[in-house]
């Protein structure tokens, strides 16, 4: 009998597995969760120790106040701030509040000289990810996370923001670090004499903030290197940069610049310069002399002038001082103060500029992802924190400076008051950063360098368990690519190989900007595979070692140098390291992909090996080594033999893919030729698909679109939504309640554990065309198989009602029933809340609120047109007084099928419920006595060539009669191992027909059915089998729309638009044109007229006028029938008079449209008048002026 101990063990080892299991699904949420736990770690502290130090003068004393930020503190979220006790995800799913800890930082305060004193500031609250280092739930077991009301295959990613899941979208930017080559327009826009070459590089500080540097080339053959400061652009002459940022001379520039030209050498393979360089040199040293700046030192007092008056702090410096801050700060500062490495960096982003501008070079694509990296929520997180706390210290500075000019006693070394001014502003930080979650906006005076201000968050919506996945796999391109007309940027680019799935990405709008990366894609991070924190210093010293011992030529200061083709440069995260002979560079290559594969400290795992080999008019070569974080990485075999013989598995990036021979596993070589052979290999062919696509059975035997679509409509599939719904607050979730496993499924769906959460119906479907019920798409359901469950679901709406937020002139109000109600049948409990269980009727009373202060009762009722029932009621705490204040009361609406909702396959073909047809009507099996569930017309198929959805059929029946699923990866008869077929059958039919056959049904999967109406033999055989049916939302119940009367506008006296708001159908222009076409005229003039805004109108023949119309008001009028007996009467017809005219002979009533009458007035009020002529006009009599 086993012992307790040995009870416990097994459990602990059961539940070790599970979290094993789910290793697989929290790879797809790392990069997310990752890039937040490096903000927590490093991030925050780099960023603070990056601040410049504010300094404060005193004018009249010349004391000087320096305070400089040091170090951060994020707490763990705690309930209202106390220690002990941890605040956990789903209480502020409940409560609607943040998921937040409180956020210190540890000031240093310097007054002359003094002794420094350490203050601790407290920046408000700072939103906390879920799964994150500072997480509560970080590292528990699937057990755990159901204790507190979690999935058990929750995994974090995102944060909570007032009660709602928001996920920071990961978006594309330019690759860091690298000087890209760019023929773009708007750069002629720079000014006069500027052309539309120019070469970009953004370069990325080590606390993620980064400055976009731009090289543009000039019609006369100089340069102007340009970078945004406070707010525009400045434009500088390269040459005087240059001459800026070290002692150099005339003659080093010119040597530095045309050492890549040989008079011996013509063009060819792998030259980059002409003889052009030397007379574009010439030209910039002569704007530095045209200027007399003829020393290093004169170039920066002249570059101090024109920034010192802007540079806030650097008021007293010098001009030297001034100059070189700007080099730092806003010149190449991913190299931060090494000037040499700045000079040679330069002299090659001008060479590549004259390359490309004698097109000895090709301009490289910013929209491939060769050239692209993604902005991770930590990197994000971390930049705009940095720009708020910027901004809080240049307003305090502003509030102290105020405050000395006014007050002459203030002293600077009083710490109270100092303290006082600097927290004026501090919570505004934390708030910042909540806003930026909470609505995606990052407010900021100048732009952070980003592609866009808003848009950065979205909703993480758990309509399903593919939409959730979706989201944290989801690569946007930027907002304003969205406006462009141009379609470059949405192209499918083969650079994407492999790292952006080709099928998954919407249509519509948003086509080609919202992709989704593959399976497999992961992206480079901070931290190593065991989990430690990088030091890229030491990986980068370890890796110029290596580099040196493999052939390569350190660049040592002002070193005259060749250039290509006969020595490439060595490029390590940006800073030019070295120089490799071009006949020797190659093995440097393979040596370093080798030391990779060993898994050498010197090569991290992620190392991007960028080898641009010499080419004729190709990109720009040399060899580009890439160690930082956010670049897109995936494994590929690598075919070299180690020692052990083995194949090991190797990251690559796309930056070197493009120049790399990577082979399918289909056996064959992909048309290469003997030169060229391959040197990796493709793990398996479905690795170019996102996990959703992945989940398409038999994608390959599918027409692309609609495999597109199943993409989409996967993701809009009624499914079940979460085994912890129970605990759910969404404000509308949808829940199927029969959900189903697939008989037919792809190894993804086990791999990512979709089980957790099934999406669908494994439903028998016959293809046929019966009772023309069936015709474009429409689809009948068995009305006895929904009957049974077959796509039930229900709709939870959540309501949270929080009265202490409502309250109004701090009336309290509460959730209390009247104590004179003794109405027992009710459905309003005694505590004013409503009874979990019962159902609503539309405008019926389901809670009630009590006025403190006046005591009176006001009941809600339930808006809406169909009833609810009350399915959960939870309440969020009380006030000081113990009375509630703060509910969420969650209803259930039932949702079973009914015609008009939208059903579709996993192969793209939707369509909607046309008829619910009695189960003794539908169509049965001759060998089963079977009925379909579900009938859909064989002319879905010819024309979308959805084949895989008949294979499926074929391939469900067969594993329902054998009792076990069928693998439907697709391409697995595209796999071969040394040069064999893995598969063993010709054609997927030919392994599924024999299995079928052995249990007596027909080898290609049809039966011969008989009329449910007739009860004779179908003509034809009927092809019939299980086919995996999802339920999408879009539902009739949600979406019909009908009015008789209603609402109507208060000034135009139209009916509104909207079902919301009880409105009416817009019946526009194109069915006025229908109508017209159908000669139903006098319809046209009831929709129109009669049924809108019909109007009776007084009109005054004589002059014309539709608003001159007064009322005469006599007094035998006034007196007439008006009260007989007390009894009111019908109100006397009023006369009009026209108040133009002074005569009521004239007067007419005319039908028409209230908005002509509307128009009449507005024409009215700019002094236009509108003039009816009538039928029957009469003539105005002659007015004694005129005779």
């Amino acid at each position: 009998m086993p012992t307790a101990a040995g009870k416990s063990s097994a459990a602990a080892a059961a539940a070790a597995g599970k979290e094993e299991d789910y290793a697989t699904l929290r790879e797809l949420y790392r990069p997310h969760i990752e890039s937040f736990d490096y903000f927590l770690d490093e991030g925050l502290d780099k960023m603070l120790l990056s601040i410049r130090p504010m300094e404060i003068t005193d004018p009249s004393s010349n004391a000087t106040l320096r305070m400089s930020l040091e170090k951060g503190h994020v707490l763990p979220p705690m309930k209202d701030g106390r220690l002990e006790q941890p605040l956990y995800p789903q209480e502020c799913r409940q409560g609607r509040i943040s998921y937040s800890g409180e956020f210190k930082v540890e000031a240093v305060f310097q007054f002359n000289d003094g002794a420094p004193i350490r203050q601790t500031f407290n920046f408000g609250h700072l939103p906390i990810m879920l799964m994150s280092k500072l997480c509560h739930l970080r590292g528990a077991d699937p057990c755990k996370l159901i204790y507190h009301g979690e999935e058990a295959t929750e995994m974090g990613g995102y944060f909570i923001s007032g009660g709602l899941e928001r996920l920071i979208r990961i978006l594309i930017l330019q690759k860091r670090n690298y000087p890209m080559g760019m023929v773009r327009g708007a750069f002629i826009k720079r000014g006069a004499g500027y052309t539309d070459k120019a070469v970009v590089m953004r370069c990325v500080h080590h606390d993620q903030s980064s400055v976009t540097v731009k090289l543009y080339y000039l019609q006369n053959g100089s340069a102007r290197l340009g970078f945004w400061f406070a707010g525009r652009e400045i434009l500088l002459p390269v040459g005087i940069v240059l001459k800026a940022l070290i002692d150099t001379s005339d003659r080093e520039i010119f040597a530095s610049l045309t050492c890549c030209y040989s008079d011996k050498r013509e063009r060819g393979k792998g030259v980059v310069s002409t003889q052009l360089i030397g007379e574009r040199t010439q030209i910039i040293l002569d704007e530095v002399r045209a200027l007399s700046l003829f020393t290093r030192t004169q170039c920066l007092v002249h570059i101090g002038k024109y920034f010192r008056s802007a540079m806030e702090g650097f008021e007293k410096d010098d001009y030297e001082t001034v100059a070189e801050a700007v080099i730092k700060d806003h010149i190449l500062v991913h190299l931060q103060n090494d000037n040499h490495a700045k000079f040679n960096l330069l002299i090659f982003m001008l060479q590549k500029l004259y390359a490309l501008v004698d097109q000895t070079t090709s301009p490289d694509n910013p929209d491939a992802l060769q050239f692209q990296e993604a902005l991770l929520p930590g990197h994000l997180i971390t930049v705009f924190l940095k720009d708020r706390i910027q901004d809080w210290l240049q307003k305090s500075k502003r509030l102290i400076m105020e405050e000395i000019t006014k007050n002459k006693s203030f002293e600077l070394n009083n710490s109270l008051e100092i303290r006082k001014f600097l927290s004026k502003y501090t919570t505004s930080v934390g708030r910042a950063i909540e806003t930026l979650i909470k609505v995606g906006r990052a407010n900021s005076q100048s732009m952070l360098d980003l592609p866009q201000r808003e848009g950065m968050t979205i909703q993480a919506e758990r309509l399903n368990f593919h939409r959730y996945i979706s989201h944290f796999r989801s690569v946007h391109r930027g907002s304003s690519f969205a406006k462009m007309r141009t379609t470059t940027v949405r192209k499918l680019l083969p650079e994407s190989w492999g790292f952006l799935c080709p099928v998954h990405t919407p249509d519509g709008e948003p086509c080609g900007l919202l992709n989704h990366m593959t399976s497999i894609c992961r992206i480079s991070s901070c931290y190593n595979s065991e989990g430690a924190i990088k030091d890229f210093q030491k990986i980068k010293d370890k890796l110029l070692v290596e580099l040196v011992r493999g052939g390569m030529i350190p660049l040592l200061p002002k070193m005259e140098h060749t250039g290509p083709p006969e020595v490439l440069h060595v490029h390590l995260d940006g800073c030019i390291v070295g120089s490799i002979a071009s006949a020797k560079i190659e093995e440097v290559v393979n040596y370093l992909r080798r030391l990779k594969l060993l898994a050498h400290p010197a090569t991290p795992e992620d190392l991007e090996v960028g080898y641009v080999p010499l080419s004729l008019g190709g990109a720009y070569p040399g060899l580009y080594l890439f160690t930082s974080p956010a670049r897109f990485v995936r494994p590929v075999k690598n075919l070299v033999s180690l020692p052990d013989g083995e194949t090991r598995i190797e990251l690559i990036g796309p930056f070197e893919q493009a120049f790399m021979e990577i082979r399918c596993p289909d056996g064959g070589d992909g048309g290469r030729k003997k030169e060229f052979p391959a040197t990796h290999e493709e793990i398996h062919p479905t690795a170019i698909l996102s996990v959703v696509a992945n989940l398409t059975p038999w994608s390959d035997h599918n027409q692309s679109p609609r495999n597109m679509y199943q993409c989409q409509m996967a993701k809009q599939t009624m499914g079940f939504c979460g085994q912890a719904l129970k605990y759910r607050t969404d404000v509308k979730a949808f829940h199927l309640q029969t959900p189903q496993s697939p008989i037919v499924r792809t190894a993804t769906y086990k791999k990512y554990h979709m089980d957790e959460f099934p999406s669908g119906t494994n439903a028998i479907v016959a293809v046929l065309s019966y009772t023309g019920y069936d015709m474009e798409d429409a689809m009948i359901l068995n009305k006895s198989a929904v009957d049974r469950g077959m796509f039930r679901g229900d709709i939870f709406q959540t309501e949270c009602i929080d009265l202490s937020a409502k309250r109004t002139e701090n009336v309290p109000e509460i959730f209390a029933k009247s104590p004179l109600s003794r109405d027992t049948d009710n459905v309003i409990d005694s505590d004013g809340l409503p009874r979990v269980g019962e159902t609503v009727v539309p405008y019926e009373q389901y809670y009630s609120i009590y006025n403190t202060l006046t005591g009176a009762i006001r009941p809600v009722r339930l808006k809406g047109t169909e009833p609810a029932a009350i399915d959960y009621v939870a309440l969020n705490g009380t006030n000081s007084k113990g009375s509630l204040q703060k509910v969420n009361i969650r209803l259930r609406r039932k949702r079973n099928p009914i015609i008009g909702d939208k059903f579709s396959s996993r192969h793209g073909q939707k369509g909607v419920c046309s008829q619910l047809w009695p189960d003794i009507d539908m169509p049965f099996s001759a060998n089963t006595g079977m009925r379909p569930d579900l009938i859909i017309n064989p002319h879905a198929f010819p024309s979308r060539m959805t084949i895989a959805m008949l294979i499926e059929s074929i391939a469900a029946k067969a594993g329902s009669v054998h009792g076990k699923f069928i693998d439907a990866t697709p391409f697995a008869s595209s796999v071969k191992e040394d040069g064999e077929n893995r598969c063993k059958y010709d054609s997927i039919v030919d392994e599924l027909g024999p299995m079928l056959a052995s249990y007596g049904f027909n080898h290609h999967g049809t039966e011969v059915l008989y009329s449910g109406l007739f009860g004779t033999e179908l003509q034809f055989e009927i092809f019939i089998g299980p086919v995996y049916y999802q339920r999408l939302r879009h539902m009739v119940s949600d979406k019909f729309q009908v009015r008789t009367t209603g609402r109507i506008d208060q000034v135009t006296k139209q009916p509104i638009g909207g079902r919301k708001h009880g409105g009416g159908i817009r019946f526009g222009e194109m069915e006025r044109d229908a109508l017209l076409a159908h000669g139903a005229s006098y319809l046209l003039h009831d929709r129109l007229h009669t049924c809108s805004d019909y109007h009776v109108a007084d009109v005054c023949s004589l002059c014309g006028s539709l608003l001159s119309a007064t009322v005469i008001k006599s007094d035998t009028q006034k007196k007439s029938k008006r009260h007989l007996l007390g009894v009111n009467t019908v109100r006397p017809a009023k006369n009009f008079t026209c108040q133009a005219c002074q005569t009521n002979k004239g007067m007419e009533t005319v039908a028409m449209p209230y908005v002509f009458r509307y128009l009449a007035a507005e024409l009215a009020a700019m002094n236009i008048k509108l003039d009816l002529r009538l039928s029957n006009r009469r003539e105005a009599p002659p007015s004694n002026e005129s005779c």
